[in-house]
C-alpha cells in the first residue's frame, strides 16, 4: 500500500511541482526571445524579491504539512480544520501586505537588487516586480491549497489546477509580447494573472459538500497560527537561504562576467527549476508521509517510506539529468536565441546543474524528513549547509580558478559536498547509509512499539478476516492479556474488516492493512484501506447487522478516530486492558 501511494503522491507532486515551475519558465522564453538579453537581465535581478514572497508561501505550505500530519495521524478532523482555517486566513494577510509593500516601495527594491538607479535594466526590473506583485495573493493562495488537495485524496483537480495556471500563463505572455506590448510589467502581470486561475480552480472543491476540510472563522486561534509558523519555519529558512544565494551569485556573476554573465544564469536556472520539480516532488512527499507515519509510530513504514524515495531520487534524478546533458543547447536556444558568449556559458551551466539532481533528491528526503519529525536543529543545519555554505564555497574556489567557469559548479559541488558528510556523519552514528533501515531518519532507539508488542496484518478476502482475527486473539493472549479483552480486539478486526471487504472492496478488489499496538494501559488497533470514504464513527448505519456489528464495536472502545486522507480511509480504536470501555464505565456510574 505504501509503495502505491508514494508513487501516486510523488506523480502528483511532481508534475504540480513541474507545471508550476513552467510559469517562471514560460516567462524567461517570452522574455529572452521577445524583449531581448538586458530583460533576461532585469527578470535575474528580480528573483531573489520573487522568491521571498515564495518562501513564506512555502513556509505556510510547509507548516500545513507538518501541522495537518500531525492532527491526521492522531486520527483529529477537528484539529486539521483547525489548521485550515487559519492557514487560509494568514495567507490572506500576509499576501496583501507583501503585495501593498512592493507597490510602495519597488523603486528602492530594484536599486537594491543591483538594477541600478536610471537606464533600461532598472526600469525593466522595477516594472516586472510591479507586475508579479499583483499576484502575490493568487501565488501564495495556490501553494497553500496544494498540500490540502494532495491530503483529500484530489490529485486530478490539484493537475487541471495547474494546467489551467499553465495555460493562462501563456496565453496572457503571448497577448502582452504580440498584442499590447507591455513589456516587463505585463509580463509580470500575466503570471499573477495565471496564479489566480490556479487558486480559483482549487476553490471549487473547497467550497463544495465534498471537501473534507471546513473552514470556520471561529477555528482560527492564535495557538494555531503559531504552531503553522513553527513547523514551516524550516522550509521558511530553506527559501531564505535560497534568496541569500540567488542575490550572493548574482553579484559576484555581475563582478566576474558583467549583464551577460547574470543572463547565462538566469536562463540556466529557469531551465534547471523546471527539472528541479523532482526534488521538489520528493521534498512534499518525504514531508507530509514521514509527518503522519511518524506520529503513528510506524517505524516498519518509515523504513520502507525511505527506501523507496531514495531509490526514486536515484531514478528520476538520473533520468533528468540525462535529457538536460543532451538537450542543454535546444533548451537554452528558448531564452539566448543568439549565438555567443551569454548563450555557450548557459549551455555549460545547465549541464553542470545537471550532475547535482541526484544528490540534490536524496537531500530533501532527509531535510523534510527532519522537519516532518521535530528535529528543527537539524532542519536547519542542513538547509544552511546545503542551500548556502557549500555551494558559496564552491562558486568562490573554483571560479578562482577556472573565472565564470568555475561559478557554475555551485550546485553540483554544493549538493553533492552536502550528501557526502551526511553519509559520513550517519555512518559513525548509526553503523549504516542514510538509506538502510532507515539510519539517515536518526530515530531513536525506543521509537515505536517494541516488535514483540506489535502486529501487523494484510487482509484480502473475508477468510482472511477469520484467520487475522484469530491471531490478534493468540497474539493478545500471549502477552498475558485477559481472555475478554482479547476477544473483544478479534471482535473489532471481524466487524470492521469485514464490513471494510464486503462493502468497500471493489470486484478488482483492495488493500486493507491492520495494526495491533499493545501500549501501557490500553491496546490501538488502525485500520487502513484504500476504498471509498466512509466514516463508521459518525455515520453508523441504523439497521441491519452492519449497524449492529459497528455499533457492538464503537461500544467497547474508550475513543474511536477516523480521518480521510490521501485517498484512504483510517481508522483507529483505543481499547483499555481493563476491558471496561467509557460507555461500560458510564452505565456503572449511572447505576
Amino acid at each position: 500500500m505504501i509503495r502505491k501511494l508514494v508513487r501516486q503522491m510523488l506523480t502528483a507532486q511532481v508534475f504540480s511541482a513541474l507545471t508550476v515551475s513552467l510559469c517562471l519558465l514560460i516567462d524567461s522564453i517570452m522574455i529572452g526571445q521577445f524583449l531581448g538579453e538586458e530583460a533576461m537581465a532585469a527578470y535575474g535581478l528580480a528573483n531573489p524579491l520573487l522568491l521571498a514572497i515564495g518562501a513564506i508561501a512555502s513556509l505556510l505550505a510547509a507548516g500545513v504539512q507538518v501541522t495537518c500530519s500531525k492532527s491526521l495521524g492522531r486520527g483529529s478532523q477537528k484539529e486539521t480544520n483547525e489548521g485550515y482555517s487559519s492557514a487560509v486566513l494568514i495567507a490572506g494577510a500576509v499576501s496583501l501586505v507583501f503585495l501593498i509593500v512592493v507597490l510602495i516601495f519597488r523603486t528602492p527594491f530594484a536599486r537594491l537588487l543591483g538594477a541600478g538607479s536610471e537606464g533600461g535594466l532598472f526600469e525593466q526590473t522595477r516594472d516586472y516586480l510591479t507586475g508579479f506583485s499583483i499576484g502575490a495573493p493568487g501565488s501564495m493562495g495556490a501553494m497553500v491549497l496544494v498540500p490540502f488537495l494532495q491530503m483529500a485524496g484530489q490529485s486530478g483537480l490539484l493537475i487541471v489546477s495547474v494546467l489551467v495556471m499553465t495555460v493562462t500563463d501563456v496565453a496572457l505572455d503571448l497577448l502582452n509580447v504580440l498584442v499590447f506590448h507591455g513589456g516587463m510589467f505585463g509580463m509580470g502581470l500575466a503570471s499573477a494573472v495565471s496564479y489566480y486561475a490556479a487558486m480559483i480552480v482549487a476553490a471549487f472543491y473547497f467550497l463544495s459538500k465534498k471537501s473534507v476540510f471546513r473552514f470556520s472563522p471561529k477555528l482560527v486561534s492564535r495557538r494555531k497560527i503559531t504552531e503553522l509558523f513553527r513547523n514551516g519555519v524550516p522550509t521558511g529558512f530553506n527559501m531564505a537561504v535560497g534568496v541569500i544565494l540567488v542575490f550572493v551569485l548574482n553579484r559576484l556573476l555581475k563582478s566576474t562576467g558583467g549583464s551577460m554573465a547574470v543572463a547565462a544564469y538566469t536562463a540556466a536556472v529557469s531551465v534547471g527549476n523546471a527539472a528541479n520539480c523532482i526534488c521538489t516532488g520528493v521534498f512534499g512527499v518525504s514531508l507530509t508521509l514521514t509527518g503522519i507515519f511518524y506520529h503513528e509510530e510506524d517505524r516498519t513504514a518509515l523504513k520502507e517510506l525511505v527506501r523507496l524515495l531514495c531509490r526514486y531520487s536515484v531514478v528520476l534524478g538520473l533520468c533528468m539529468g540525462v535529457m538536460l546533458l543532451i538537450f542543454a543547447p535546444v533548451l537554452i536556444s528558448l531564452f539566448i536565441p543568439a549565438e555567443g558568449a551569454a548563450r555557450t556559458a548557459a549551455i555549460l551551466a545547465l549541464r553542470l546543474f545537471a550532475a547535482g539532481l541526484i544528490p540534490s533528491c536524496v537531500n530533501n528526503v532527509f531535510k523534510s524528513a527532519f522537519q516532518a519529525t521535530g528535529r528543527i536543529f537539524y532542519n536547519e543545519t542542513y538547509s544552511l549547509v546545503e542551500g548556502a555554505v557549500f555551494p558559496l564555497l564552491a562558486a568562490f574556489v573554483f571560479s578562482r580558478f577556472l573565472g565564470l567557469t568555475g561559478v557554475w559548479f555551485w550546485f553540483a559541488v554544493g549538493e553533492a559536498l552536502t550528501l557526502l558528510v551526511f553519509t559520513l556523519l550517519v555512518r559513525f552514528r548509526c553503523g549504516a547509509l542514510p538509506w538502510q533501515d532507515g539510519a539517515g531518519l536518526l530515530l531513536r532507539e525506543d521509537f515505536g512499539a517494541a516488535k514483540d508488542q506489535m502486529l501487523e496484518l494484510t487482509i484480502r478476502s473475508m477468510e482472511e478476516v477469520a484467520e487475522a482475527s484469530r491471531a490478534a486473539e493468540r497474539f493478545c493472549l500471549d502477552r498475558g492479556q485477559d481472555a475478554r479483552v482479547s476477544n473483544h480486539i478479534a471482535l473489532c478486526i471481524e466487524e470492521m474488516a469485514g464490513n471494510t471487504i464486503q462493502h468497500g472492496f471493489s470486484e478488482k478488489g483492495g488493500n486493507l492493512s491492520v495494526r495491533l499496538l499493545h501500549k501501557r494501559g490500553y491496546w490501538v488497533l488502525r485500520f487502513r484501506d484504500d476504498c471509498r470514504a466512509f466514516d463508521p464513527v459518525r455515520y453508523v448505519p441504523t439497521e441491519g447487522k452492519d449497524a449492529l456489528g459497528i455499533r457492538l464495536v464503537l461500544a467497547m472502545t474508550e475513543e474511536a478516530n477516523y480521518t480521510y486522507s490521501l485517498n484512504l480511509n483510517n481508522l483507529s480504536l483505543k481499547l483499555p486492558e481493563t476491558g471496561r470501555s467509557n460507555t461500560e464505565k458510564e452505565k456503572e456510574e449511572t447505576t
